[in-house]
């Protein structure tokens, strides 16, 4: 009897308006004809995530991506609305943004209505708000899957599912490897938009700061986890360009981080050692 077929993952973290970065990684898989047997996405990476998992896994498909992330602006996914930005600041809304732009995205590019009915099985990974416990999610209603994993607290409203709060699957998981091995992967082909690398000056103002601090938080994570299971199943880590100029919320630079990320993907997938995970300091 043949041995059993290897099951193979795509885990695609989130990342805001660096999700760009994994379109050049796609672009580098499909290059060498590697293809997921299903997929697990947090935030930026589900919607990135059921996109590819309802087309052919190809170039074309990266190349249509790519051409979605070079026309977004911050305005489409982010709309600013006075009134609803002041009843956040005030405490009246527990966000400040709009979902509408985010909503309209999703209905544009997306062509089923449930996840169980997409070709490529996904796995969607939102946080609930009251436990802050992971939540996966396999079946059910697609955009509005979407749009739980994706709504970054503050920013976006959270969303009702069932009897559960949820918003951004970030929060508890950003880089939902933990989620590919319980489904039964084998190897995993981890799709990072960004991992902290040694600055040459420290983050300049409070935002840049901010943000540069939650990625340490979510770098430990996901360094704790490659620990955990990298002798379990076959972990392949492509790098995202480093150090990463671009803000997460800056949609302006989608082109050179896909052709960044291209090159990088490209470099590893054909290097001898494949195995580029980043350890502790």
């Amino acid at each position: 009897m043949g041995s059993s077929p290897t099951a193979t993952a795509f885990v695609l973290s989130g990342g805001a308006s660096l999700g760009a970065i994994q379109v050049g990684m796609l672009q580098a898989l499909y290059e060498r004809g590697v293809k997921p047997d299903f997929i697990v996405g947090a935030s930026a990476g589900a919607l990135n995530g059921a996109f590819i998992a309802a087309r052919p896994q190809t170039v074309a498909t990266s190349t249509e991506l790519a051409d979605i992330w070079i026309g977004l602006r911050r305005g489409q996914v982010f709309p600013l609305h006075p009134l609803t930005g002041l009843l956040g600041f005030a405490g009246a809304r527990t966000h400040m943004v709009s979902d509408k732009g985010l909503r309209a995205l999703i209905a544009d590019h997306l062509t089923t209505e449930h996840l169980e009915e997409l070709p490529i099985p996904l796995h969607v990974i939102a946080t609930d708000v009251l436990t802050g416990a992971e939540v996966r999610l396999s079946e059910g209603p697609l955009p509005r899957a979407i749009l739980a994993s994706t709504a970054i607290p503050g920013v976006l409203p959270s969303v009702v599912w069932n009897d559960r709060e949820l918003i951004d699957g970030g929060v508890a998981n950003n880089t939902p490897i933990s989620h590919a091995v319980e489904l039964g992967a084998q190897r995993i082909y981890v799709l990072c938009t960004g991992q902290t690398c040694e600055l040459d000056v420290a983050p300049r103002g409070a935002l840049a700061m901010f943000l540069h601090a939650t990625n340490l938080l979510v770098q430990r994570r996901l360094i704790d986890d490659i620990a955990r299971y990298r002798d379990v199943v076959e972990l392949i880590l492509l790098p995202p360009p480093c150090p990463i100029r671009v803000q997460p919320m800056d949609f302006g630079h989608a082109e050179s981080l896909i052709d960044e990320a291209l090159r990088e993907s490209r470099r590893a997938l054909d290097s001898p050692d494949r195995e580029l995970l980043p350890t502790a300091a």
